[in-house]
C-alpha cells in the first residue's frame, strides 16, 4: 500500500460514523497498527455498526475525502497518527485517546513539556493580565503554553507566548481549517507560523457544543499541568481541570476576590484539592520533575522506533552517572554530536535537523533533555544556544 492509499484509509476510518477514537484505537491495536486491515474489518462488520456507518463505508464521499487530502497537501499540514513514533505519548492513556490528530505548524512541539492555561471567556482586565504574566513566565522557563484559542484567558495566554517568541499550542474544537471564534483568524495564523494548531476533527467540521469537552480532554492530556485563571461555576475550564485531575495531571488555580463571580470556580477547585498558586515559580517547581520524566520517556520511545523496536543501550542510559552531576545519557554519542553541531552560536531546530540528519522529533527530544539539564537554553524564534557551562565534562 502506497502512502496516498494509506492516508486515504485513515481518512475513511476517521470519518466512519459512530466509530469514535476509542473504537478505532482498539481495532488498530488488534491489527498491529495496520489501518488497511482495520478498514477491511470495518467493511466486513459494517452492518453491525449502524446504517450511517454502513452507507459511508460502502460509498465514501469522495468530494469530502478530496478536500481532506487537499488540506493535508498544504505546507505545514499533517495527519499525525497514533501509530507514528512522534505521536505524543501523553495522550496514549487518557480516556478515549485520539487515533489521529490534524496538525498545522510545528508538530514537534507536541512533544515539549506543556502547561495549559485556561479560564473565562469574559475575563476581567486583571484576569487577562494574570494570563499574560503567567504565560510569559512559564514560556521563559521552557514550557510550551497550551490552550483552546477561545476568547478571553485562552487568547491572552496564546498571544503572550507568541509575543515572547515562545511556543504555543492551540487545541481547537472545529476542523483544522475553521477558526472559532472568527475574530481569532489573525491569532490562528500566528500560532501556525510560530507554534502548532491541533484538532481531532477533520477539515470542514463546524463548531458544536459537544466538541469542546472532547477538545478539553486533549488540552488536559497534552499538558503536565493545568492552570485555571478566573472561572465561573459553570465554566468549561472546570471541565478541563476535572479531566486533568482524572488523568493524574496537576491542577493549579489562581484565587481571587470573594466578591468576584469569576473567582468562584477557582475557589471550588482549591477546596477540591487544586494547588493554590500566586506565582509562576510555584508551577515551575512543581512540574520540572514531570518534565524530566517526559523527556526520558520520549527519548526511550524515539530510540525504540529508531532501533526498530529495540531500545538502544537499554534504560541504563537514563540513570544518574553516580557523580550527582549528569545522567548517563549525556555520554551518548548522539548527544555529543548534537552539542558539537550546535556549537556556540544560536541555531534553529530546522538547522540542527539538517546538520545531523536525524528526525525533528528525535532532535526536539534531545534538546528538551539538554535544556532541562541546564546545558542549553531556548531563545525566541524556536532557536537554541549552548550555555557557557554546557559541557559533557562539567
Amino acid at each position: 500500500m502506497n502512502v496516498m492509499d494509506e492516508l486515504r484509509a485513515w481518512l475513511v476510518a476517521l470519518r466512519t460514523p459512530g466509530l469514535g477514537p476509542g473504537g478505532l484505537r482498539e481495532r488498530l491495536a488488534a491489527a498491529s497498527g495496520d489501518i488497511e486491515a482495520v478498514l477491511a474489518q470495518l467493511r466486513r462488520q459494517a452492518a453491525s455498526l449502524g446504517e450511517p456507518a454502513q452507507a459511508w463505508l460502502a460509498r465514501p464521499d469522495e468530494f469530502r475525502l478530496a478536500a481532506d487530502l487537499a488540506w493535508l497537501a498544504a505546507p505545514g499540514c499533517r495527519l499525525l497518527c497514533c501509530t507514528e513514533a512522534d505521536f505524543p505519548p501523553q495522550l496514549d492513556n487518557i480516556p478515549q485517546p485520539p487515533a489521529a490528530l490534524f496538525v498545522a505548524g510545528d508538530t514537534s512541539l507536541l512533544l515539549h513539556p506543556q502547561v495549559a492555561i485556561v479560564g473565562a471567556r469574559n475575563a476581567s482586565v486583571a484576569g487577562l493580565a494574570h494570563a499574560r504574566a503567567f504565560a510569559g513566565a512559564l514560556a521563559a522557563a521552557g514550557f510550551a503554553i497550551t490552550s483552546g484559542m477561545a476568547d478571553g484567558v485562552d487568547g491572552a495566554a496564546h498571544v503572550a507566548a507568541l509575543d515572547a517568541g515562545a511556543a504555543t499550542l492551540a487545541v481547537i474544537g472545529t476542523g483544522p481549517d475553521r477558526v472559532y471564534p472568527r475574530k481569532h483568524h489573525a491569532l490562528a495564523r500566528r500560532i501556525i507560523e510560530q507554534g502548532v494548531l491541533v484538532s481531532e476533527f477533520p477539515p470542514g467540521t463546524p463548531a458544536r457544543a459537544d466538541h469542546f469537552p472532547r477538545r478539553n480532554r486533549l488540552i488536559a492530556g497534552l499538558s503536565l499541568g493545568t492552570l485555571v485563571i478566573e472561572a465561573g461555576l459553570q465554566s468549561g475550564s472546570l471541565i478541563t481541570a476535572r479531566l486533568a485531575s482524572e488523568q493524574g495531571r496537576e491542577v493549579f488555580a489562581l484565587p481571587g476576590s470573594i466578591h468576584n463571580p469569576l473567582a468562584r470556580g477557582c475557589h471550588r477547585l482549591i477546596r477540591e484539592g487544586a494547588r493554590l498558586v500566586e506565582s509562576a515559580a510555584e508551577i515551575i517547581e512543581t512540574l520540572t520533575p514531570a518534565a524530566r520524566m517526559l523527556g526520558s520517556e520520549l527519548a526511550l520511545r524515539l530510540a525504540a522506533a529508531t532501533a526498530g523496536g529495540e531500545v538502544a543501550q537499554s534504560t541504563e542510559r537514563f540513570k544518574e552517572d553516580g557523580s550527582g552531576r549528569h545522567p548517563r545519557w549525556l555520554a551518548d554519542p548522539e548527544y555529543q554530536q548534537l552539542l558539537t553541531e550546535l556549537g556556540h552560536d544560536p541555531a534553529t531546530l530546522d538547522e540542527l535537523v539538517r546538520r545531523g540528519g536525524q528526525s525533528a522529533a528525535a532532535v526536539s527530544s534531545m534538546l528538551l533533555m539538554l535544556e532541562l539539564e541546564g546545558m542549553i537554553e531556548s531563545l525566541p524564534g524556536n532557536r537554541y544556544q549552548r550555555l557557557p557551562t554546557g559541557s559533557l565534562h562539567d
